[in-house]
């Protein structure tokens, strides 16, 4: 078939490569000079099939009112005049119970567990290098109350196949010693040898030179305009920009993928399809490594933050909090500052003087960076056919892209060439139990 993706970061491109797999013909269309510049940019690295739990929980709506003014707050709502907002919010308190976040944990593991395999098996045949490390995720806990409540999760994903352990502080410090320096200040952790890191950006941008060198297309610097789904005797359609020219152009297709992340549900509303993704903005930081020897190896969370670290080569990259207000990407903005401010100065206490996290005021190169994360009010990502003939969607993977991304373009590209993947996952347009349960409760 002749397909078109519609988005170049880790979840389009991974769809582009396993489509063109497949033998389909493929085009690739982003609005930026080139893969992996938005949301799957600087994210925290983690491949994390183990630390997936649903932001909806019954503590989470008490937790976020709590935080409302705190603008260090690992969950941030900024209340906007945007009814897309409010909805997706209604719509993420009806899964603050305890009956949905069980149900949305089989999915999201099952969807992790596959699409690692599926990242394995794409490094193996290709030997792409991203900075990858096989060491594990660990997550320590600053308070015993937190430490204690962390065997609940634990227990929840070892249900699901998960091999997470709880581990006590002197373990932890033995998985990884550069935390030695924090070590009082730790309860306990818990800690996963199957996950690992690596630079979701180099990995996209490597797979993409390796999808262009197979046969797909790619038009960069190229704004999407519209959809039009396919009709009787009519193809489906997309009408795009380029921002050199800005001559407009048509495209058909016999498929066309849209992996625009939180931009998806404003390509599909014309159609009349409501793809329940709402943007959360995230930060991160990129900080230079000055003492090698004193650098954690395993990609780790601190709980009290709600932040993730990992080692990218001489970098250390720190990635965290959620701030639900709307497309703003700027990084000027107090709450912006006092975000971005927070994540050098937790590293600072956590590893002192391992990294250089003086400000630029001060000095320093702190690579500082947002992004829109697509959220679901579930945290299952939306995959397969809408309900617009010959367009499909693969997007809402939230924090998980990086996770999620392989397995989700090997299930995407399944699914349009007429098989069923093999999982237990809530696919659009499939008729399994968990879908049907997904559809009614975000469309109530």
């Amino acid at each position: 078939m002749n397909i078109i993706v519609l988005g170049a970061g880790i979840i389009g491109i991974s769809t582009a490569w396993h489509l063109r797999e497949r033998g389909h013909e493929v085009t690739v269309v982003d609005r930026q000079s080139g893969p992996a510049l938005e949301t799957s940019f600087a994210n925290a690295g983690q491949i994390s099939v183990s630390y997936c739990e649903p932001w909806a929980n019954r503590q989470a709506p008490w937790k976020a009112l709590k935080w409302m003014f705190d603008k260090q707050a690992p969950l941030l709502f900024r209340p906007q005049l945007d009814m897309a907002q409010w909805r997706w919010c209604l719509q993420f308190l009806a899964q603050c119970n305890d009956s949905a976040f069980a149900r949305n944990v089989q999915q999201i593991v099952a969807l992790g567990a596959y699409s690692h395999v599926a990242l394995k098996d794409v490094v193996h045949k290709t030997g792409i290098e991203f900075n990858r490390l096989e060491r594990g995720i660990a997550h320590f806990y600053s308070s015993q109350q937190a430490f204690d409540e962390a065997a609940e999760a634990v227990e929840l994903m070892r249900r699901h196949g998960v091999q997470r352990r709880l581990v006590s502080r002197d373990e932890l410090l033995k998985i990884e010693p550069a935390f030695s320096a924090y070590g009082e200040q730790i309860a306990g952790g818990t800690f996963t040898d199957s996950d690992e890191s690596g630079d979701a950006r180099a990995f996209t941008e490597k797979l993409a030179q390796l999808c262009a060198a197979r046969g797909v297309n790619f038009l960069y610097d190229t704004q999407i305009e519209q959809l039009q789904a396919a009709q009787p005797g009519k193809p489906a359609s997309v009408r795009i920009r380029a921002h050199h020219t800005a001559a407009n152009r048509l495209l058909t297709a016999d498929a066309i993928v849209v992996a625009c992340g939180s931009y998806t549900p404003q390509l599909l509303k014309p159609l009349g399809v409501k793809a329940p993704i709402y943007p959360g903005k995230g930060y991160s930081a990129t900080l230079n490594i000055l003492q090698p020897e004193k650098a954690p190896w395993v990609s780790t969370i601190d709980d009290s933050r709600k932040i993730a670290m990992s080692r990218l080569g001489n970098q250390l990259r720190v990635a965290g909090t959620i701030a639900i207000g709307g497309y703003d990407l700027g990084l000027d903005s107090a709450t912006a500052r006092a975000r971005c401010h927070m994540l050098v100065q937790r590293i600072e206490e956590i590893l002192p003087g391992v990294c250089d996290t003086r400000l630029p005021e001060q000095g320093g190169d702190p690579q500082f960076w947002c992004g829109l994360r697509p959220a679901t009010p579930t945290n299952i990502p939306c995959i397969g056919a809408t309900a617009a003939q010959g367009i499909w969607i693969n997007a809402g993977h939230g924090t998980l892209g990086w996770t999620h991304g392989a397995g989700s373009g090997k299930a995407l590209a399944a699914l349009i060439s007429g098989e069923r993947p093999a999982l237990d996952f809530g696919f659009w347009g499939q008729a399994s139990r968990p879908q049907r349960q997904q559809q009614a409760v975000l469309t109530a």
